[in-house]
């Protein structure tokens, strides 16, 4: 089968919710990405076969497909470029760089951005749910679904918690994960590391024209204590905001050709895709799926855990990253080496090309061979992919 490749990956830096991003246009926001892709590489604009945009939240500024309003948003990419908006939940950029691969793998397409946005502080998150809820349109869980899963509210902080007591963490555990989230984060930023990932992106402050480069969900001055301190979301959990992913605003893409472009078009790769993989299993605790999808990738691949380089796990909820630390045997120290979500926002739609961008350019960095990506996504879904620095 062909090989699918990795020619540039970027994101912006996260803005908190109310933030330094919440004054741009998601559409505007997601366009800068696809913009960068096509400055960074010198590629032909009119060259680029589709756009397959993540968000998930699509509704208000990110309704009436948010992706070909990006494209045509652009200031490079022509009009005759065509986009399709998916959503697999938190997977739905990662989902992106799965579907551009296989269109290049296929050889049905040639030149495929992958890209995601989420501004979650102007279309807040579940409010495509929520909107039609109070205006009583319905919702989503049906009789059918009622009736198989009968009485279950689906609820991500409640499979978070349950992650904690199947896997015996402790909230100590989940406290100190968080640290070192923002620790690596600190460091990272500090060491210049998120440099080749990152977008300025131009806002407008009360002290004048600013360009975003730094994630501000940071917490410079976090300490055990004051993660330790934050009130449990759930009483009798160990939960808390501070152990969870922060709400964030940002657009990321990642543009994925096959070996006649890059030959064609004079392209030195980043990376190759090595395995696409998406598994689902228990919807109620929801967020343990990135387990059982690794042990697939992983057989798929003929890899072992110890032959990674680099993991990206999301960090939806710090028991997550936890528990599949736990369930691989995984080496901690390979585990989110700038930082996770936690300390850098999870930007749902967004977030897989964010963790692509972070990873490949990692490997890069390090000098590192292979990277593994995942990520618990609504409905027990789970995607994994792995990727050879080249």
């Amino acid at each position: 089968m062909a090989a699918a490749y990795i020619v540039d990956a970027v994101r912006t830096a996260g803005g908190r919710r109310g933030g330094r991003l919440s004054g741009v246009h998601p559409v505007d926001l997601a366009a800068l990405s696809l913009d960068a892709l096509m400055e960074r590489t010198g590629v032909d604009p009119s060259a680029i076969d589709d756009v397959v945009m993540g968000c998930v939240s699509q509704a208000g500024e990110q309704a009436m497909q948010v992706g070909r309003n990006a494209v045509m948003a652009s200031k490079h990419l022509p009009q005759s470029t065509p986009a399709v908006t998916i959503d697999r939940q938190c997977g739905s950029s990662q989902q992106a760089i799965q579907f551009a691969a296989q269109a290049v793998m296929s050889g049905t397409q040639d030149a495929v951005i992958a890209a995601g946005i989420e501004s979650m502080s102007r279309v807040p998150m579940g409010s495509n749910a929520t909107f039609h809820m109070k205006e009583g349109l319905g919702h989503c869980k049906s009789p059918g679904l009622e009736a198989k899963y009968p009485n279950i509210v689906f609820s991500q902080f409640m499979g978070a918690e349950m992650i904690v007591k199947k896997h015996g963490l402790s909230k100590d555990d989940l406290d100190r994960f968080a640290l070192a989230s923002h620790q690596k984060a600190i460091a990272a930023t500090n060491a210049g590391a998120f440099d080749n990932e990152i977008v300025p992106v131009t806002i407008e402050t009360p002290e004048g024209e600013q360009q975003h480069t730094v994630d501000e969900g940071i917490r410079f001055d976090a300490t055990l204590e004051s993660i330790s301190s934050v009130k449990l979301i759930q009483e009798g959990g160990s939960v808390t905001a501070a152990s969870a992913s922060q709400i964030c605003d940002g657009s990321s893409g990642v543009l994925v050709v096959s070996e006649e472009f890059l030959k064609t078009h004079n392209l030195t790769p980043l990376a190759r895709i090595h395995n696409l993989t998406v598994t689902a299993g228990d919807p109620v605790i929801m967020l343990e799926e990135p387990l059982f999808a690794t042990d697939k990738a992983l057989q798929r691949a003929g890899l072992s855990i110890g032959d990674i380089d680099l993991y990206e796990v999301n960090e939806a909820f710090a028991p997550v990253p936890l528990a599949w630390l736990k369930h691989t045997g995984a080496d901690p120290d390979r585990l989110n080496v700038n930082g996770g979500a936690i300390a850098l926002g999870h930007p749902l739609g967004a977030s897989g090309t964010k963790l692509m961008a972070t990873l490949v350019h990692a490997l890069k960095t390090r000098g590192k061979k292979y990277g593994l990506q995942t990520m618990c996504e609504g409905g027990g879904v789970a995607n994994v992919t792995i990727v050879e620095s080249l």
